[in-house]
């Protein structure tokens, strides 16, 4: 049976900070960067993400950029998606579409997004963002601010977001 642990090992994941593990795969150096409001991006990266026991929740997120999420290996992980118009959306990643599992999902940008292992020792993923990730691009959720704008969601909200501390509020 292949661990967290072999994979963490086998592919170099580090502590993400949104909770889980990760490693970047790739970056398109090889084309011209483009702009975005925010700055030049990337036209494409993308990571391997891993959450486990010990580790099981990818805490609430906002991304500028839009994400397509892969189920590769191990457990399902379940998304919470919150819309800007007020709107929750639940999917699963896994390997069973019998069990209404997909293996692919797609996240627009400006969705904030929580995940978490729904069972087991861990699931393994990989996401391809466009433009590229860039950190200045991602909020960490403070619960408060995401209860002004979703109070209809609290007991999500409070569940997935991460405590705030002066350098968990926003990365930069």
């Amino acid at each position: 049976m292949t661990t967290a642990e072999h994979w963490i090992e086998a592919l170099g994941l580090e502590e993400h900070v949104e909770g889980g593990y990760f490693r970047r795969t790739f970056q398109a150096d090889h084309r011209p960067r483009i702009p975005t409001p925010a700055g030049e991006r990337y036209t494409l990266t993308s990571i391997h993400y891993l959450l486990t026991r010990r580790s099981p929740i990818g805490h609430w997120h906002l991304n500028r950029s839009d994400i397509l999420h892969f189920h590769h290996h191990g457990d399902p992980i379940t998304y919470h998606l919150l819309y800007p118009d007020g709107g929750h959306r639940t999917a699963v990643l896994g390997q069973d579409p019998d069990q209404g599992q997909h293996l692919t999902l797609a996240v627009p940008g400006g969705v904030w997004k929580a995940s978490h292992l729904t069972h087991g020792e861990h699931g393994l993923i990989s996401e391809a963002v466009a433009p590229g990730f860039d950190y200045a691009d991602m909020t960490l959720a403070r619960a408060d601010h995401l209860l002004r704008d979703f109070p209809d969601h609290a007991d999500l909200i409070h569940r997935y977001c991460r405590p705030t501390g002066p350098l968990r509020d926003r990365l930069r």
